[in-house]
């Protein structure tokens, strides 16, 4: 096979509700000044109105808190994190957004895969698909600092042209979801003083009959640990799954659009990864389209 975004919250909702409601809390100061001199029947219209613009006005304080809540508790600029959510509580943020938040946790990655992340792991490439039939994504790397996640650097790039799978089989041109370890890396050209393992060989060329744009995406590669045995070049044909699961699944350089299920980033991208990740930060890969990374 190898071979072939922050949480946004509303805030403009809370501004638009503040600015409205200081023409009320000012009415509510200043009818009764203006109506008390009218006499009798206009003083009587005056506490029909301030009685009015008192409900008005604890209406606006409650969208003004619903807002602020929003903004604390909003999850991927929907609804709920303009303020527009009816039935959102202002006092309990939405778990999205606390994926996001806590600096201990891989940003948009669930309980399910982020358990599955080694704790000896320092380092995470987390490979986040657009969708699960699409082959755009963004690859960012994460570094760990005592007990926090810092993300270091961010790419655009590419997965398997038909996207996403949980069951990968030879030929599906789906990228498999999950979490693999990185522990060997290779390719035409020589190493960019990479730290991972590095197999330098011909034999990486892609085949001539595949198309032109394709003739350096093998320069540099990095294996992913699926289907394949650690410690050994990329280019092992070992399959301890069986060769129907497929194999051969790496981050290796883009050529402009989907693979047959690796992971495509820029030559920069790749030299990057290359020179940072470490086999003593025990370096992993987390990918899978947004949807199944949250789960």
């Amino acid at each position: 096979m190898g071979m072939r975004g922050a949480v946004r919250t509303g805030t403009g909702t809370a501004r638009r509700e503040a600015a409205e409601g200081r023409p009320l809390c000012e009415t509510a100061n200043g009818i009764p000044r203006r109506e008390a001199v009218n006499g009798t029947r206009a003083g009587l219209r005056a506490k029909a109105r301030a009685a009015l613009v008192a409900v008005a006005g604890g209406t606006v304080l409650v969208l003004l808190l619903s807002g602020c809540g929003g903004n604390d508790g909003g999850g991927n600029g929907g609804d709920h994190g303009s303020g527009r959510g009816k039935n959102a509580k202002a006092s309990e943020p939405f778990p999205q957004a606390e994926l996001a938040k806590d600096p201990t946790r891989i940003p948009g990655v669930g309980d399910r895969l982020q358990a599955k992340i080694p704790k000896n792991a320092a380092q995470v490439v987390a490979v986040e698909g657009k969708g699960k039939d699409s082959a755009d994504a963004t690859v960012r790397l994460y570094s760990k600092h005592g007990k926090k996640w810092r993300e270091d650097h961010s790419w655009a790039a590419h997965n398997g042209k038909k996207g996403w799978t949980h069951n990968h089989h030879e030929g599906d041109k789906r990228s498999p979801v999950g979490v693999f370890t990185l522990s060997d890396a290779g390719g035409v050209l020589p190493e960019p003083d990479a730290k991972l393992p590095y197999t330098q060989t011909s034999a990486f060329t892609p085949p001539s009959y595949w198309p032109k744009k394709t003739r350096h995406d093998f320069d540099h590669v990095i294996a992913i640990d699926y289907n394949r045995v650690k410690g050994t070049s990329p280019l092992d044909p070992t399959r301890p799954q069986g060769k129907a699961k497929g194999g051969s699944i790496w981050l290796h350089m883009d050529h402009g659009s989907g693979t047959s299920g690796c992971v495509s980033l820029s030559k920069s991208g790749m030299r990057t990864l290359l020179r940072t990740l470490d086999p003593k930060q025990h370096p992993v890969v987390v990918m899978g389209d947004k949807a199944s990374l949250k789960r």
